[in-house]
Order: structure tokens, then C-alpha cells, then sequence
């Protein structure tokens, strides 16, 4: 519903980074991928994998994310590729979230590169500024402390700020004022609205709905015959722009997930559960980082000929360790396994069913661990997180992957491990 008339409206603005993962691989790597223009994020230069992310003047090309990489260098040859710098990315990602904390009273990450502010009623706090000013100075603040450029959309309404950071990329400002969603809404094309994915969009083109304003004539009782009740309401009140989410910070995370696209597939079972090892350990890490436990463990697997198979188990009560988290995800593995042992493309692993943690639990003092994982278990991670984030990611590793390591390096140079 549309707030009452003497409410004043909701300032709210979308904080997006722009080629979060380009900026950040080039910031890694300012002699490497810094020097490219044309550079893609996500797969190897062989074409294995998926990307990522992909510079402007890469896109120019059509490249996208989620393209296969092979793909995407047919588009673009001339493209270097880098992997993802996945732990520079979590820790500027938190630089930049440390930031907009200092600058707004509620900040909300949407996503690692997707930030929600609440600005409303700080408009005495400053000082009458307009939300625009205070947008381009959030901006300004953030490229300079933290060297990552954004964009900001800001609105009464959080789907609008989506929608006008999209008009603010790149390194932009776009605020739409009370009173003008309409108006703005009804230039888009009905494609551009979240979650109005590719199989809607033709439902509605053959029914000469293309654009916002084509749609905006229609009534509520067509758009349920057309649609069933419950989507044509949900689509009524999303071309208007009604939204009344709350931008919250405690909002919890859904889920963690990792994955990798091997260079080549893997046949050999061993090697496949050694990588597993590496990818649970870190979904492990990053759960932590967000102070919190899971309850369902996922471990995708992608075979050579692109079959995807999926299987999940729940345990009676959350986990955050390593060895707790690996555990479940081997005995997942080997089943997918079992019923189908072919060469391996990609594996994953995701965490879902996710609880926070109280201090109390992080001391471990008074309450036992959860089925299947020890209080040792928990200690040792958090130990081996602290050495990590004193002396870098590969400060700690487990024993079975430096031997993988040191075996694939004995192989490149032509020596017995």
C-alpha cells in the first residue's frame, strides 16, 4: 500500500559496485589483469568455466556473465581471462560495507556488491542535503576509501533505487523524486523489472505487453485470468513500483554456495574429493565470516557431457566446522558418485538453512556441540581463521591439499613428487 499522505516519503537508496569482480581482479592484479581492457572474470583462457563478470568494453562484445567462457572469447578473443579473486573480493566487499556504515543509519547487503541504505528521516541530521547530494558524496566516499567504484539508485521504495541504479551505471547517481515513479516506471520495458524473467516476458508479449505502459491499462481481474490470481497480483503491483520491504540489516543470508570449473574434467575420484575438501572448507570459512550456522549441506556435480546432479541432506542441528561440513558433503559426493562415476566438469557446494550465532555459542562454555560436530571441531576453525586472516588464505591448509598442490606442481615440472 502506498504510504499515508502525511508520512513523510522513505529515502532509500541501492549502492551496486560496478564490475565488482573486474575491479577487484584488476586491484589484485594492477600489472596483470590492470592492464586489460578487454577482460573477462571467471573460467581460464582454455575456455573452461563460466564467467563471472566482464569489463564494459568486454560487454561491448556481448559477453556476459554466466556465459561459458568458450563462449564468451568466440565473442572476444582478444580478452584476457583471470579466475576470480574470491578472498579479495569478500574482504573489499566488507571495506565497502564498513564504509556505508559510518555514512548511513541502516545499511542492508543485498548481495556481496549490493548494498540497500534507509536514509529516512535524516534529512535534519543533514542538514536539509538532498538525497542526491548525499548520494554523490556516499559515492565519493567510497571510491576513495575503499578504491571501488559504484553506482546509486535511490527512491521512495526499494525496488525503484534498483531500478535507477540501472540507469546510474557506470560510476553514476540517478534518483528518482517522490512522486515521479510512475512516470519513470513507464519507461521500461517489462523485461527490466526484477523478476520478470525470459518465460513471462513472451506470455506477455503475446498479449502485446511489452512495455511497463502497455501493461499499466490492463486490470487487476485480466491480469489473474491471464496469469493465476496470485502471479497477476504480484505483477499488478510490481509495474506500479509497490513495494513495502524493509531495508534490514539483520535480514539473514539465505544461502552460501562455491563452485568450480575444472581446467579439465576429472576422472580420477580421489583428486575429485581432494578439490572438495578445498571448496567445503571454504563455504565453511565464509559462514563463519557472517557469524553464522547451516543446517543443509548441497553438493552439486557437474559431469563432461553437462548432466547436472544435485543432492542435499539436513542434520538435526547447525554446524559451522570444517571437518563437520566436509564430512557431510564426502558422504553426498559418494553417493552422486555411485549412481553415476563419470569425468567431473564442475563441483560445488552450498550451505542453506542458516542460523545465527550467538556469543554465548561462538565461546562454546555452556552448551554442546550439534550432532556430528565437536567443540574441537569449532575451535579449530576459528584458530585456523585467525592465523588465515593474520597471514593470508594459505596460512593454514589442510595436509591432504598440500600434497595435492605439491603433486600437480611435481607434475608441471616434470618431477617425482
Amino acid at each position: 500500500m502506498p504510504e499515508p499522505f502525511d508520512t513523510p516519503p522513505r529515502r532509500i537508496l541501492l549502492v551496486d559496485c560496478d564490475a565488482f569482480y573486474v575491479q577487484v581482479a584488476r586491484l589484485t592484479d594492477p600489472e596483470g589483469a590492470g592492464q586489460a581492457s578487454l577482460l573477462i572474470v571467471g573460467g581460464s583462457p582454455t575456455g573452461r568455466g563460466v564467467v563471472t563478470s566482464a569489463s564494459y568494453e568486454a560487454r561491448a562484445f556481448g559477453v556476459h556473465s554466466a556465459m561459458p567462457t568458450a563462449q564468451a572469447l568466440r565473442l572476444c578473443p582478444q580478452a584476457t581471462v583471470v579466475p576470480v579473486p574470491r578472498g579479495a573480493c569478500v574482504e573489499r566487499s566488507r571495506a565497502v560495507r564498513v564504509v556505508l556504515k559510518e555514512l548511513a543509519p541502516v545499511v542492508q547487503a543485498a548481495s556481496i556488491d549490493e548494498f540497500y541504505l534507509d536514509l529516512s528521516g535524516t534529512e535534519r541530521l543533514f542538514h536539509g542535503e538532498s538525497l542526491r547530494a548525499t548520494a554523490e558524496r556516499i559515492r565519493e566516499e567510497v571510491v576513495c576509501r575503499t578504491q571501488i567504484s559504484v553506482s546509486i539508485g535511490g527512491g521512495t521504495r526499494r525496488i525503484i533505487a534498483k531500478l535507477a541504479t540501472r540507469r546510474a551505471k557506470p560510476a553514476g547517481v540517478h534518483i528518482v523524486e517522490p512522486g515521479m515513479e510512475g512516470a519513470f516506471l513507464a519507461t521500461l520495458d517489462l523485461a527490466a523489472l526484477p523478476g520478470v524473467g525470459p518465460a513471462l516476458v513472451e506470455v506477455l508479449r503475446k498479449r502485446g505487453l511489452v512495455r511497463v505502459e502497455d501493461a499499466l491499462g490492463v486490470q487487476l481481474e485480466w491480469l489473474q485470468k491471464w496469469l493465476g490470481k496470485n502471479r497477476g497480483a504480484w505483477l499488478y503491483r510490481r509495474i506500479r513500483g509497490l513495494d513495502d520491504s524493509e531495508v534490514d540489516p539483520r535480514e539473514a543470508r539465505k544461502s552460501i554456495s562455491s563452485e568450480r570449473t575444472f581446467f579439465q574434467d576429472i576422472v580420477d575420484h580421489e583428486e575429485l574429493e581432494e578439490r572438495l575438501l578445498d571448496i567445503s572448507g571454504s563455504v565453511a570459512y565464509t559462514l563463519r565470516q557472517k557469524g553464522l550456522r547451516a543446517r543443509t549441506i548441497t553438493v552439486k556435480l557437474r559431469d563432461h557431457d553437462f548432466r547436472t546432479r544435485v543432492h542435499s541432506r539436513t542434520v538435526p542441528e547447525p554446524i559451522e566446522s570444517d571437518a563437520a561440513i566436509h564430512e557431510v558433503a564426502l558422504d553426498l559426493l559418494r553417493d552422486l558418485r555411485a549412481g553415476r562415476r563419470a569425468p567431473a566438469r564442475l563441483l560445488g557446494v552450498g550451505l542453506s538453512g542458516l542460523a545465527g550465532v550467538t556469543e554465548a555459542e561462538q565461546l562454546g562454555l555452556f552448551r554442546e556441540a550439534a550432532a556430528g560436530e565437536s567443540e574441537r571441531d569449532r575451535r579449530v576453525s576459528h584458530a585456523v581463521d585467525s592465523l588465515r586472516r593474520r597471514f593470508g588464505e594459505d596460512a593454514v591448509l589442510p595436509g591432504r591439499i598440500v600434497d595435492h598442490h605439491r603433486r600437480r606442481r611435481a607434475d608441471s615440472e616434470g618431477e617425482e613428487p
